[in-house]
């Protein structure tokens, strides 16, 4: 008498749990796997953000005095690496779409586009708000 439990292709049976841990297993090293990835890539733009904040208060582009400057973006780089400033969309996008929500439910969905950027932007934070435009047709009834 000879038994068929080492070949159970069909993933039942009491051979089944191996096939069933593996697959868990490689299901588990992949999501594993693409959250260290974005993390890096986190890590590289949270970097990219820093040098480019850096520049911006060496050069007096920040409306900050240089060292307070300099402290922030170095203090905002490094909650970026404890993980406290990132993640898939941040805190800033999260925020502009927020704002949507304060319109009726027939206008949020022109909020949204506004704040991924469709149509025209015009203005700074700086010169005292932005402004953001867009236009679409509707037909005449």
């Amino acid at each position: 008498m000879s038994s068929n439990n080492h070949n159970n292709l069909t993933g039942t049976g009491p051979s089944s749990f191996p096939l069933l841990a593996r697959s868990a297993f490689a299901v588990g090293a992949m999501l594993v796997s693409g959250i260290a990835v974005a993390a890096a890539a986190d890590m590289s733009e949270a970097k990219a953000r820093y040098q480019q904040e850096r520049a911006a208060c060496i050069s007096g582009q920040s409306h900050q005095d240089r060292a307070t400057c300099l402290q922030e973006a170095g203090a905002a780089l490094q909650e970026a690496k404890r993980g406290n400033l990132g993640g898939g969309m941040g805190q800033y996008e999260q925020n502009q779409l927020r704002r949507c929500d304060a319109h009726p439910a027939e206008d949020r969905e022109d909020c949204l586009r506004r704040m991924r950027g469709e149509g025209t932007i015009s203005g700074s934070v700086e010169g005292g708000g932005i402004y953001r435009e867009l236009r679409t047709t509707t037909p005449a009834n």
